[in-house]
């Protein structure tokens, strides 16, 4: 199976001079021409996060799928994630439906839970209904991708479906990933569904993240699911410039402003610089530096993981957008060929 490179983005509200942040609609243009740029340099995949906040305000990332599925070629296009516990399955279906009309076969799906509970309020939901939400909503949601005619109940519905069919029709099913950050018991659901497997990562080690690769691909076996099923994307903060210096030290510093500001809202205190800075090196899960360095340090995790996607986001905390565009295109044309070589692949 082909290994592929990527990135990923909840937007970047750019800064204006004086440091405040400048207009949201501007993170929106930009995350369409970084698109575009990995589109035209081949990077494989861009997602497009769900973030409702000033400085990462890519709330809706259907809608951005579909502009770029109108504006791109080859590149593969997805959310990453949509938070289905508190979207409507069906519209998210027929959202991407409609890209997939547009970009044939190249239109995804990573369905996740989120990593916090702000869309709740926001979208008048119970947060002591978080796990039946994505349940249901996740049943549902594949329940329309797989074929017309859907007769359906479940507990996030006051009205069961009868015989109904969900408009567009994709020429063939979306390919929907259960996201997950971690949880044990999101791997054994992710198999009993039979779905392959798209892990956020924050930290950990390479070794650590191993163990849930094998847990994987243990239970999917006893399951009886085909193995060519198997796969396991993941999603890492990371960048890349000419040299490991220059990568490490533009990366944290936007870096650290996006974590020290985000943590400041639920009043958490932020790491420091140089703890932060220590999950750069090879034992850690930030994948910062050169194109020779995230090359060898992708390779090393595809070993132990056997992973056959990773995504990077690398624009954070008012990133320049010229640094971001730089950084996209010495990863499809200095990292990915130099993976390819090494994995043998064309």
């Amino acid at each position: 199976m082909t290994f592929e490179l990527g990135v990923y983005s909840f937007g970047n509200t750019p800064r204006l001079e004086d440091g405040s942040r400048g207009p949201t609609a501007q993170a929106l243009r930009d995350v369409l021409e970084a698109i575009k740029l990995a589109d035209e340099v081949g990077v494989d995949f861009f997602g497009v996060g769900e973030h409702h906040m000033r400085a990462m305000p890519l709330s809706s990332p259907t809608s951005v799928v579909n502009a770029a599925a109108a504006t791109t070629r080859r590149i593969k296009l997805g959310t990453a994630v949509t938070v289905l516990s508190t979207d409507d399955p069906i519209r998210v279906f027929q959202q991407l439906a409609t890209a997939a009309s547009l970009a044939l076969g190249r239109i995804e799906l990573v369905a996740g839970r989120g990593s916090s509970t702000i869309t709740f309020p926001l979208f008048d939901h119970d947060e002591h209904d978080y796990d039946m939400l994505y349940a249901s909503k996740l049943d549902l949601l594949m329940a329309v991708n797989a074929g017309e005619n859907v007769t359906w109940h479940g507990p996030h519905r006051k009205r069961p479906l009868q015989n109904v069919t969900a408009f567009p029709r994709p020429e063939q099913p979306l390919k929907i990933w259960l996201g997950t950050g971690g949880s044990p018991d999101s791997v054994f659901r992710a198999v009993e569904l039979g779905l392959p497997m798209f892990l956020g990562v924050l930290g950990g080690t390479p070794e650590h993240w191993a163990q849930y690769g094998r847990a994987y691909r243990t239970a999917w076996a006893q399951a009886g699911h085909p193995a060519e099923g198997a796969d396991i994307a993941v999603a890492v903060h990371g960048f890349v410039a000419e040299s490991d210096a220059r990568a490490r030290s533009t990366y944290l510093e936007y870096e650290h402003r996006m974590m020290a500001e985000g943590l400041a809202e639920p009043g958490r205190p932020a790491p420091s610089r140089a703890d932060r800075a220590a999950t750069y090196g090879p034992d850690g899960m930030v994948f910062v530096g050169s194109p020779d360095e995230i090359t060898d340090r992708i390779l090393h995790l595809h070993g132990l993981l056997g992973h056959t996607r990773q995504i990077l986001q690398m624009d954070v905390g008012g990133m320049p957008q010229r640094d971001f565009l730089r950084a996209i295109e010495l990863l499809g044309t200095k990292v990915l060929p130099q993976i390819h070589a090494e994995l043998a692949q064309p």
